[in-house]
């Protein structure tokens, strides 16, 4: 252990500022870009910094529970150095896979706060704690506030405290996956007590005392006051208990913008890894949409929204997991345009195919710059140019950054 001065040159892809050393890069937890600071370093790492010269980009962090809690790593800095680099992220990403483009200004889709959050519970003596993990640490930070979260869901959090009280497991946590949808709280609730059975009376009253729209236990619905409806394009969609959704309706509007942008006038669009249909019901106000989906409570939902008339053409689905079984090149042929939004392991094996297929146009959605960069590298180099690159911000103060890539072959 040595204690050392460290002149901070930029800020890494987790929001550690680096310090390069005649020994290597020096991670500073807290640091900016062109900040002085005094710490020991211990195995590339400082410990207890303390900053002698502050940056100018530097702000103060709007959250009391910011330096303990592992959700937000960048509330200290100005917006515009941080959508700066979050731009940088997928630039950084893309070089690292030789790509050079043109990649757009960060699009800021957080307004309105996150609709989904997955909180922990779990027991303190007594008492019960609700909300993140520590960076790095299995300690758990009792929030009384997030301000990166929908109001609606940090006005129910003692709530749903006293909620999770009720089925907490002898051992262990509880997650709780909170959506905030137009029909008020969907709750679902996984790894509670196996004997829950009996507590389903008080449950259901406690669902009624938060004015819940759904509360589900270890996927089972205990409760639906109100069907907790999300609102894709003027089509609704009854989420499944602690499905995935775009974190911010912002955000949603942002990337569905970006992709029916991309799609243009396409006749038959493939939109694969669809979800409960986010992209897939835009598309079809003007497309045949063949929708292809792994998880069988997303397509449920998709098929229980299609099943009202909502003045769409076309459209098909099938479940299918794509990464095991990608659509090979003959199942590409219908289609002149390929929408695909896979999980952040990316479409490795779905790029492989499109590559030496005869589609005329891809529109790639991804939550991860690395797993995009090297999908868009075997698309490339299959024949493809890529056009154009937009990141969306919808994980405020987090490393996270999505982004859209359109590419079209000649």
């Amino acid at each position: 252990m040595s204690e050392r001065e460290l002149e901070v040159t930029e800020l890494g892809h987790r929001g550690d500022g680096i310090a390069p050393t005649e020994t290597g890069p020096v991670f500073v937890a807290g640091a900016l870009p062109g900040e002085t600071v005094h710490a020991d370093v211990v195995d590339g790492r400082a410990r207890k910094p303390v900053i002698k010269t502050r940056s100018p980009d530097r702000i103060e962090p709007i959250c009391r529970h910011f330096k303990t809690c592992g959700g937000c790593s960048v509330q200290h800095l100005a917006e515009r150095p941080y959508l700066d680099w979050k731009r940088g992220l997928v630039v950084k990403a893309l070089a690292d896979r030789g790509i050079e483009t043109e990649v757009a200004g960060t699009i800021a889709a957080t307004a309105g706060g996150r609709r989904r959050a997955v909180l922990t519970a779990t027991r303190a003596g007594r008492h019960t704690l609700l909300g993140y993990h520590e960076k790095a640490s299995h300690r758990l930070v009792d929030i009384s506030e997030c301000p990166v979260l929908d109001p609606v869901i940090v006005a129910a959090l003692p709530g749903l405290k006293t909620l999770a009280a009720q089925v907490m497991p002898k051992k262990g946590d509880l997650r709780l996956t909170v959506l905030a949808t137009t029909a008020g709280l969907d709750v679902a609730i996984d790894k509670a007590d196996k004997n829950y059975d009996h507590k389903i009376p008080a449950l259901s009253q406690k669902v009624v005392e938060l004015d819940l729209a759904r509360l589900s236990v270890n996927g089972e619905v205990i409760l639906e006051v109100r069907p907790p409806l999300l609102d894709m394009g003027g089509v609704g969609i009854v989420a499944a208990p602690g499905g995935f959704t775009q974190a911010t309706i912002a955000a949603e509007h942002a990337l569905s913008d970006l992709v029916l942008r991309g799609v243009g006038k396409a006749k038959n669009v493939a939109d694969l890894f669809s979800g409960v249909g986010t992209f897939a019901l835009r598309v079809a106000r003007n497309a045949n949409v063949h929708a292809v989906e792994g998880d069988a409570a997303a397509l449920a939902a998709f098929d229980k929204a299609l099943r009202k008339p909502q003045g769409l053409k076309k459209v098909t689905f099938e479940r299918r997991d794509l990464s095991r079984r990608p659509l090979v090149r003959d199942e590409l042929e219908p289609f002149d345009t390929v929408v695909f939004d896979p999980p952040r392991a990316g479409a490795q094996a779905q790029a492989e195919q499109l590559a030496i297929s005869t589609v005329k146009t891809i529109v790639a959605v991804s939550c991860n710059p690395a797993t995009l960069a090297r999908d868009l590298r075997i698309l490339i180099d299959g024949g493809y140019t890529l056009q154009s690159v937009t990141p969306v911000d919808q994980f405020h103060y987090s490393p996270h950054i999505e982004a859209v890539a359109v590419l079209t072959r000649e």
